[in-house]
C-alpha cells in the first residue's frame, strides 16, 4: 500500500533493493570462512578489511553522491513500509551467526597468528555493524525493535550504547559535556581514551537516576544496561561453554576492534563543531550545522545512511530510508570508510578537516568545540 502511495504521485524509492548490500557488511567474513573450506590461503581472512578499507572508499569516490531526499508529503508511508525495518531486523541473526562462526574458526581451525588476526579484525567488523544496526534500532519507540538493538550489541559487549547514545549524546552532542563528540585539533586515538570510558560512566549514571525517580536501586532487573549486558553474557558464556577458553582472546580482540569503529564514527560525526550557549546557559538546539554529513552512496547503503547525519540529529526519530541532505550541512570530503583511514594519521586529518572546521564557522574559533587550555593553533 505505501509503495503505491508513492507510485501515484510518481515517485518511488530507486534504491529499495540496493538497500539488500547493507547485509553485506556485517556477513561478508562468511566469504573468508566459506573460501577456507575449500582450501583458499590464509589471506582470504582479511578480505573483509581490504573492502572496507580498500574498495569501499574507492567506490565512493569514482560513484560519487547522491543529495536527492524524498518528498516530505510521501515520508509517512516511506517509514510504515516494512521492507526497510525487515532489513534492519535480519542484520541481528546475521551478527550473531558471523561472529559464532568466526569463533568457532578461530578456535577449531588451526589458523596461524596472521590469519587468526586477521578474521578477528573481521569479526570485528561484523561486531560493529552490529552496532550500527543497534544505532538505527535503538532510537525507535517499539519495544521489539529495542531489544533487538540489545542483541545485536551482545557480541562487541557494547550493551550501554543505546542508553548512553540516545539520552545521552543526543541531549549533549556539540558541546564541551560530550564525550562523544570529538574536539577541534584532538587526535582519534586521544579522543578514544576519552570517549569509551565517558559512554560507560554517562549509561551507568542516566540509568541509576532514572531508576531512582521510580524508586529503585540501579541494580533493579529494570536497568536496561543490565538487561544489555545480561545478553552478552548469554553470548560469550554460550561460545565459551562449547568452545572452551580459547575463545576469549579472540572475543576480546574483535570487540575491542569493535570499539574502535564506534569510536571513529564518532570522531567523525562531531569534529570541531559546537552547540551555542544561550544567555540563560542552555545550549541551542540541535540542527544540521552541528553534525558532518556525507551523501556517498555505496557507504551509505551499507550502514543504513548513517552518514545523513545532521538530519538524524536534527531529527532522530526519522528512519534511514528518510534521512535528507541539507546544503549548511558541513560536508565530509568522503564517506566514513575512507575518513577512517584518515583518522589514523592525525596530521593528515588536521590537514584535511581543520580548514574546514574553520571554514565552516567563519573563522571564529570561539564557536568551535575546542580542548581546555591546549592551545591549538589556527591554520
Amino acid at each position: 500500500m505505501a509503495t503505491s502511495a508513492m507510485e501515484t504521485v510518481g515517485w518511488s524509492d530507486r534504491r529499495r533493493y540496493y538497500w539488500l548490500v547493507s547485509l553485506v557488511l556485517p556477513m561478508l567474513p562468511l566469504v573468508s570462512l566459506l573460501g577456507w573450506g575449500v582450501g583458499a590461503g590464509e589471506w582470504l581472512m582479511w578480505l573483509t578489511p581490504a573492502v572496507v578499507y580498500g574498495l569501499v572508499p574507492l567506490l565512493d569516490l569514482l560513484l560519487g553522491e547522491d543529495r536527492n531526499n524524498p518528498p516530505e508529503a510521501l515520508v509517512p508511508a516511506l517509514e510504515r513500509d516494512a521492507w526497510y525495518r525487515w532489513l534492519t531486523w535480519l542484520a541481528v541473526p546475521a551478527v550473531w551467526l558471523t561472529v559464532i562462526a568466526a569463533t568457532w574458526l578461530a578456535v577449531r581451525g588451526g589458523l596461524s597468528l596472521f590469519g587468526w588476526l586477521g578474521l578477528a579484525v573481521s569479526a570485528g567488523w561484523t561486531s560493529g555493524a552490529g552496532i550500527n544496526a543497534a544505532h538505527e534500532l535503538g532510537h525507535k519507540k517499539e519495544a521489539l525493535e529495542r531489544w533487538l538493538a540489545r542483541f545485536a550489541l551482545a557480541p562487541a559487549c557494547y550493551g550501554h550504547f543505546v542508553v548512553e547514545h540516545v539520552r545521552g549524546h543526543h541531549r549533549d552532542v556539540a558541546t564541551p559535556e560530550d564525550p562523544a563528540s570529538s574536539r577541534f585539533g584532538e587526535s582519534y586515538y586521544r579522543f578514544m581514551l576519552r570517549e569509551i570510558p565517558g559512554a560507560f560512566r554517562r549509561s551507568w549514571g542516566l540509568e541509576r537516576e532514572r531508576l531512582a525517580g521510580l524508586g529503585r536501586s540501579a541494580f533493579d532487573i529494570r536497568n536496561e544496561n543490565l538487561q544489555a549486558w545480561g545478553l552478552s553474557a548469554v553470548f560469550w558464556g554460550g561460545l565459551l561453554l562449547a568452545l572452551g577458553p580459547a575463545v576469549l582472546p579472540f572475543m576480546v580482540v574483535q570487540a575491542v576492534f569493535a570499539y574502535s569503529l564506534l569510536s571513529a564514527a564518532n570522531y567523525v560525526e562531531h569534529y570541531g563543531l559546537l552547540r551555542a550557549r544561550g544567555a540563560d546557559g542552555r545550549y541551542e538546539r540541535t540542527a544540521p550545522r552541528h553534525s558532518w554529513n556525507s551523501n556517498h552512496v555505496v557507504s551509505n547503503l551499507l550502514i543504513y545512511q548513517l552518514q545523513r547525519h545532521s538530519d538524524h540529529h536534527a531529527w532522530p526519530a526519522r528512519r534511514y530510508q528518510s534521512l535528507r541532505h541539507f546544503d549548511e550541512a558541513p560536508q565530509l570530503p568522503t564517506g566514513y570508510f575512507g575518513m577512517f583511514i584518515v583518522a589514523l594519521v592525525p596530521p593528515l586529518w588536521r590537514r584535511v578537516m581543520d580548514p574546514r572546521v574553520l571554514a565552516h564557522v567563519d573563522g571564529e574559533l570561539g564557536r568551535v568545540n575546542r580542548m581546555p587550555g591546549d592551545g591549538v593553533p589556527v591554520r
